[in-house]
Parts: C-alpha cells; sequence; structure tokens
C-alpha cells in the first residue's frame, strides 16, 4: 500500500511557511493524541502526523522529500531520527524524559499548562484612560488634570497583606515553592504538570493575620490626580506613556505604567488630513469673476485669502502654515480651501438684462 504524501497528511500546500506547518500539526496533534481521541485509527492517524512532521519541519528533510518523494533516503521506514519536539511546543510548563530525549512542552497541548510564577516581587499593572480633545487644543497642545482610581500599596502593612507586626508564613501546599506538581501517565510515558499552587495563587507564602486595611491584598484603590501634558500635533489613535503612573507592584515591585489614548473631536468647520486642513467657501458668481479677498477661518483665528479673478468651481486654494502642527516638530500642515460658486436665482429684470448682455458680449448662444 502506497504512503500518502506528507502535505496532504497535514492539509497544507507545499508553499506552507515553517509556521503553518507547526500550527497543522498542532491542530491534528490535539485531534488525533490516543488520549484524547478514542476512536479506532486515531493512534495510527497520530502516528502519520507525527512522521509527515518529521520530515517537513526539517528542511534538509523537507528538500529531499520534495525532491525524491518516499523513496528519498531519510523516509525509508517512518523513522523520526533527529526529531525534537521541544522546537514545536517550547515555552510551557511540563517537564519529561523517555528514552532519553526531553521533550519540554508537548503535552501542554492536550493537558494546558500552569504558568508559573514567582514568589518574589511582582509589576503592578499597567492602566489605559481614554481622553477625547477638540481639534483646536490638538493644535495648540494643552495640559489636563485626571483624576485616576488605582491601586497603590497599603501603608498600614506596606505591601505585605500581613497585620503589622506579623509576617507571612510559608505555604503548606506548595512548601514555598509558589507550583504544585502532578504526575501523569500516557501512551508516551509518564510527565509532570506544574501548575501555580491553588491556595497561595504562586507567592509561596501564606497569611495568617490579614492586614484589616487592605484585607490582606496588599493594596488598596485610591483616587490619583495626575497631570498630563498633551503635545501639540496629536491625532486621533496617538497614545501617551507617563512612567510609574500605573497600578502598584506587589511584594514591593515597581508600578506599572499609564497610557493616554488620545481621540480627536471631528470639527464642525474643518475635515482634517494628517497636519493638512481642508475648508469649503461658497463664493458668488461674480467675486469668482472679478476675484477678490474673503476673510477664511483657520484654526488659530481668522486670515485673509486671496481670490484671483477667473477662479473655477472646484478650484483649491492653499493658505500655507495654516494647518496642524506636526507632532514633535516646528513645521505645520497647510490649509486648502475648496471653492464653490454660488449660481444666483431670482433674478430681478435689470440683472437679467445685463447678464444677457454679457453673454452676447462673450459670443455665447441663448439657451
Amino acid at each position: 500500500m502506497s504512503k500518502r504524501d506528507y502535505y496532504e497528511i497535514l492539509g497544507i500546500s507545499k508553499n506552507a511557511s515553517t509556521d503553518e506547518i507547526k500550527k497543522a500539526y498542532r491542530t491534528l496533534a490535539r485531534k488525533f493524541h490516543p488520549d484524547v481521541n478514542k476512536e479506532s485509527g486515531a493512534e495510527a492517524k497520530f502516528k502519520e502526523i507525527n512522521e509527515a512532521y518529521s520530515a517537513l519541519s526539517d528542511n534538509q528533510k523537507r528538500a529531499q522529500y520534495d525532491q525524491f518523494g518516499h523513496a528519498g533516503p531519510q523516509f525509508g521506514g517512518g523513522r523520526f531520527e533527529g526529531f525534537d519536539f521541544s522546537d514545536l511546543f517550547r515555552g510551557g510548563g511540563f517537564s519529561a524524559e523517555m528514552g532519553g530525549s526531553p521533550f519540554e512542552d508537548l503535552f501542554e497541548t492536550f493537558f494546558g499548562g500552569g504558568g508559573r510564577r514567582t514568589s518574589g516581587p511582582r509589576r503592578g499593572d499597567d492602566l489605559r484612560y481614554d481622553m477625547t480633545i477638540s481639534l483646536e487644543e490638538a493644535a495648540k497642545g494643552i495640559e489636563r488634570e485626571i483624576d485616576l482610581p488605582h491601586y497603590v500599596a497599603c501603608q498600614s502593612c506596606k505591601g505585605t497583606g500581613a497585620r503589622p507586626g506579623t509576617n507571612p508564613s510559608k505555604c503548606g501546599t506548595c512548601k514555598g515553592s509558589g507550583q504544585v506538581r502532578r504526575a501523569q501517565r500516557t501512551m508516551l510515558g509518564s510527565f509532570t504538570q506544574i501548575t501555580t499552587c491553588p491556595d497561595c495563587g504562586g507567592t509561596g507564602e501564606a497569611i495568617t493575620s490579614l492586614c484589616i486595611e487592605c484585607h490582606g491584598k496588599g493594596q488598596i484603590k485610591k483616587s490619583h490626580k495626575v497631570d498630563v501634558k498633551i503635545p501639540a500635533g496629536v491625532d486621533t489613535g496617538n497614545k501617551l506613556r507617563i512612567s510609574k503612573a500605573g497600578d502598584a507592584g506587589e511584594k514591593g515591585g515597581g508600578p506599572g505604567d499609564l497610557y493616554i489614548f488620545i481621540s480627536v473631536k471631528d470639527h464642525p468647520l474643518f475635515h482634517r488630513d494628517g497636519a493638512d486642513i481642508h475648508y469649503k467657501v461658497l463664493l458668488t458668481f461674480t467675486n469668482a469673476a472679478l476675484g477678490t479677498v474673503i476673510e477664511i477661518p483657520t484654526i488659530d483665528g481668522k486670515a485673509d485669502l486671496k481670490v484671483p479673478a477667473g477662479t473655477q468651481p472646484n478650484s483649491v486654494l492653499k493658505m500655507r502654515e495654516k494647518g496642524m502642527p506636526h507632532l514633535n516638530s516646528r513645521a505645520r500642515g497647510d490649509q486648502y480651501v475648496h471653492i464653490e460658486i454660488e449660481t444666483p436665482t431670482n433674478l430681478t429684470r435689470e440683472q437679467s438684462e445685463h447678464l444677457r448682455k454679457f453673454s452676447q458680449m462673450r459670443g455665447e448662444e441663448k439657451q
């Protein structure tokens, strides 16, 4: 019976990347592992998947397979020489030995891994604050004081969580390690799963007399005023980091950071495009034909704009450096004025006669 194509087994194309090969293997391994799938043929399918991955995850073996197929020297008996599962599933909470070959995290895929937590100081959480400002504030930059509720170290217990005058003791469940181990037997050998201690939460300590202020948490929530400086030129999506303004850490760990996410409100007159400002103005027919000077609103206030004679509808006039400042720069964008022409209505008889004479002078045909 001929062997199936390795690419077909993993359900990938022959141009699949290394990451795509790993992803396909992990998905199929979860589905057909004999300890998970008790259906008939699951074990054979699992071995077939491993054989395919063994060949395609190694660049040299893959090249030989692509050239010679199953007739290549590496694929004569479904062997797995040099196949190291630790490269595929590195970084979880398992340790094991099987036949002298190390398997670090293969079975995290099937049994789940417990994160390892140390019992030492832990940095506090970062915080996010959403701030909405006007376009004028974004143009000039502002300073704003915000009221931020966050966790600070309990002053009564100095962050230990224990009543003053007492000290935490070693956790009796994990003996101070912060981790518990659970042995499991599978068809591939015995494995030890390491998880966070459920009693101490990974700290390795047990508090027998809780602080009455923080109830053993080592932190209390308080409102804190923070001065925020928003630089000129910010736009929606920009974020600012204020170092050490986040939640307090645990067991003497440093505080996290505060991130300010900026949102700039839409303006009733202006449309912003990066550092440029766009504005629409309606001109009379005569002003567009004869030319004029008009007063235009800008982000900095009123400014005069010279409209040249003969300006056509949909023309765009540029006002240099009347746009938004570039962030962290002295340069500024421009303001673009889009011209719309107003067609006169309800003309008097005299006005209509003047327009007819003007049309005749230009040689225009009557409509």
